[in-house]
């Protein structure tokens, strides 16, 4: 039993919300918080994640994710380290000692819903790309060629910001 002081009332604080998925989609976020902990059996290591989703209507909202890298796994270890170079490559950072040395940098969180699986329920799975990916994939399309005759093409146009766009975003500038 514990003692709670003054008397606590609850018609005074709203009731925790139970967890709720992100839809799919694409968002903008950084990591800004990360930490090793152990995992529920004691016999490995995960690095959590906690991520701030930067625009758009979701804009403060909290997306977390956790990365396998110490378990007797090898597949869970290996997709771990994947998606951890997912992170260092969208960030920007390739070789890093501490997980700190992702914060704070924005990229794309391409987040998709897996089914429920071995007793759990469903759950966001998160994929990770640099801000600039998006317009990089679409001018890296390879275009027909323009006839001799022709004048020269025009650039390809930058396409459309996700929900929210990034054209007055504070790290762009």
């Amino acid at each position: 039993m514990a003692h709670l002081g003054a008397t606590f009332d609850a018609t005074t604080v709203d009731p925790a919300a139970g967890f709720e998925l992100f839809p799919i989609g694409k968002y903008v976020v950084q990591i800004v918080s990360s930490e090793m902990r152990p995992t529920k059996d004691g016999g490995g290591q995960y690095l959590w994640l906690e991520l701030d989703v930067l625009e758009g209507p979701l804009a403060g909202r909290k997306l977390f994710d956790r990365l396998n890298l110490v378990n007797a796994s090898v597949q869970t270890v290996e997709i771990a380290q994947r998606t951890l170079s997912a992170i260092c490559h969208a960030t920007g950072r390739l070789q890093v000692q501490d997980s700190a040395e992702l914060h704070l940098i924005p990229m794309i969180a391409d987040v998709t819903v897996k089914p429920p699986k071995n007793g759990y329920g469903e759950s966001n799975k998160v994929h990770y790309l640099p801000l600039e990916r998006e317009a990089t994939a679409t001018a890296a399309k390879p275009r027909p060629a323009a006839p001799a005759a022709a004048a020269p093409a025009a650039q390809p146009a930058r396409p459309a910001a996700p929900a929210g766009g990034f054209a007055n975003a504070p790290w762009k500038r």
